[in-house]
């Protein structure tokens, strides 16, 4: 006999269920960060429900509302970009449901926060490509509504002018943090008069979308263009040329996550524990070198 989490939770005044609600677009970080909760969750006997969703929609609330009420949720986990969505969090404090948000920078109580420091692992790379000597450097923004696009965007400008660089704005696109956003903004880069030797894109989805747009035209990676990624998803490490990107540990993040949320049931308080340190890392492999001449 295995109990029903709904069911045990009908003798108290939530469930066992910790929801999951999300925006992102890339399939392969959602997934890595649900492995990530459920590490922690199972382990408490609670089970997972995902929320996915849309910020855009003029929807997004009620359906955000209607799922947190309706689930009677122990908790929620939310990584970014609906981690920094104000509303979303007062809905969640009218429904009396304790959280944790996933983000880029401190948005909250250290009890209800994990921070993944985006602009220092975007510093590493652009540390990276101007020791090897790239000036001409570019830039792929994930969309506005995410905070992590101005902060990566922010530590590699940092990054460069420890080199005497700057970015110019001629050579920053905006992405969507998918594939094709990628391939699109590497096929306006690369056009130019004077195109870029090296494109950082804001995360692998859209770098991998640049290695395409680099081999339909005619250009070898690394020698041609070299090009930097973020998150480093396992498809990093998959493709060929191996993308050099910037490791955030997703997996460990939505478990760091599920761990606070669920402190309560080991006696723990969420207050008082060792906050979870994630420091973004460069892995360098073969999809960046030093340019042409």
């Amino acid at each position: 006999f295995t109990p029903d989490p709904q069911a045990r939770g009908l003798a108290f005044r939530r469930s066992f269920l910790v929801g999951m609600i999300y925006d992102n677009p890339s399939p392969n970080y959602v997934v890595n960060m649900q492995q990530g909760v459920l590490d922690a969750v199972r382990g408490a006997g609670l089970e997972l429900v995902v929320h996915p969703c849309n910020r855009a929609s003029p929807t997004f609330l009620n359906e955000v509302r209607n799922f947190v009420v309706r689930q009677k949720l122990f908790g929620v986990v939310m990584p970014p970009s609906v981690s920094e969505d104000d509303r979303v969090i007062e809905i969640l404090k009218e429904a009396d449901c304790p959280y944790v948000r996933i983000a880029s920078v401190s948005l909250d109580e250290p009890a209800c926060m994990v921070v993944t420091h985006d602009h220092r692992g975007a510093a590493q790379a652009a540390r990276h490509l101007a020791e090897l000597g790239h000036a001409r450097v570019a830039f792929i923004s994930g969309p506005d509504t995410f905070r992590s696009s101005f902060e990566r965007g922010r530590g590699f400008r940092e990054g460069l002018a420890e080199h005497g660089l700057t970015l110019d704005d001629a050579y920053v696109r905006k992405g969507a943090y998918t594939f094709e956003s990628g391939v699109e903004a590497a096929q306006s880069l690369l056009s130019m008069d004077q195109p870029p030797t090296a494109i950082f894109a804001g995360n692998d989805e859209m770098a991998i979308g640049v290695m395409k747009a680099a081999r339909d035209a005619g250009l070898d990676v690394p020698r041609d263009l070299s090009i930097v990624g973020f998150d480093d998803l396992p498809m990093a490490s998959r493709v060929w040329p191996n993308l050099t990107t910037v490791r955030l540990p997703i997996r460990d993040m939505g478990r760091m996550a599920a761990e606070k949320l669920t402190a309560g049931l080991r006696g723990l308080d969420p207050a008082t524990l060792v906050q979870p340190v994630v420091d973004p890392s460069l892995i360098v492999r073969e999809s960046t070198a030093a340019p042409r001449g």
